[in-house]
């Protein structure tokens, strides 16, 4: 059995499905207000900033605007993509629960790690039901935003045995790297092209995850 520590958005929960829409709300809200140039952005250039923390993002997506404005700006997308979860817009990758589950039954702890904040796990926990899953939850802003490798260190030693990584972005794979575990890359999810490279086994279904463990581990 091991420690499989999970990445959330984009390898279990479909995340474009309520960030792509609040996205470009905001966006258009900024543009509107002169704070930015208007501009149709690409369901790519979307999803390339899924997996970063939200403060992370900002900084790096509009450096040049005011940080307030960057700060509005963040709580508004979060608060957006907030309200079309509870409405019943957002979702888990088809047969997330079946494979969540699958892993659960076969005796292996499973630990939620996202860089994401409190709030956004909370929620997601509640709505769709995660504590049926996971053993544990970690998340970037309990830890001060620092990176998932330097969160991993702080809580490893709390769970003894063997670890597996499992992600759809660099973040995942470096964690793995930085520490010395195996991981498995999921390629249906929104990594870009190399992320991906240095994970152990890359899988282009989430039902593929299973026998991925299973291997891993044999």
């Amino acid at each position: 059995m091991a420690n499989i520590i999970f990445d959330y958005d984009g390898t279990i929960h479909e995340s474009m499905k309520t960030y792509a829409p609040a996205f470009r709300n905001t966006c258009k809200y900024l543009a509107d207000n002169g704070y930015i140039t208007a501009k149709n952005y690409t369901d790519k250039e979307i999803s390339y900033w899924l997996g970063f923390n939200s403060t992370d993002m900002w900084n790096a997506f509009q450096p040049d605007l005011n940080p307030e404005i960057r700060e509005k700006a963040r709580i508004m997308l979060g608060e957006d993509m907030a309200e079309r979860v509870e409405n019943g817009e957002g979702a888990l990758f088809p047969n997330a629960e079946n494979v969540l589950a699958e892993l659960k039954n076969q005796g292996h702890t499973l630990i939620f790690l996202s860089n994401c904040r409190v709030h956004y796990m909370e929620r997601h926990t509640r709505v769709f039901s995660l504590d049926k899953f996971f053993d544990y939850f970690y998340c970037c802003e309990e830890y001060g935003f620092i990176p998932k490798y330097q969160i991993f260190r702080l809580f490893s030693l709390q769970h003894k045995g063997q670890y597996i990584v499992i992600g759809d972005r660099f973040h995942d794979i470096e964690t793995a790297v930085q520490n010395g575990l195996k991981s498995i890359g999921c390629a249906y999810g929104y990594s870009t092209d190399g992320e991906l490279d240095k994970a152990d086994i890359i899988v282009n279904d989430i039902t593929e995850i299973p026998s991925a463990v299973k291997k891993l581990l044999d």
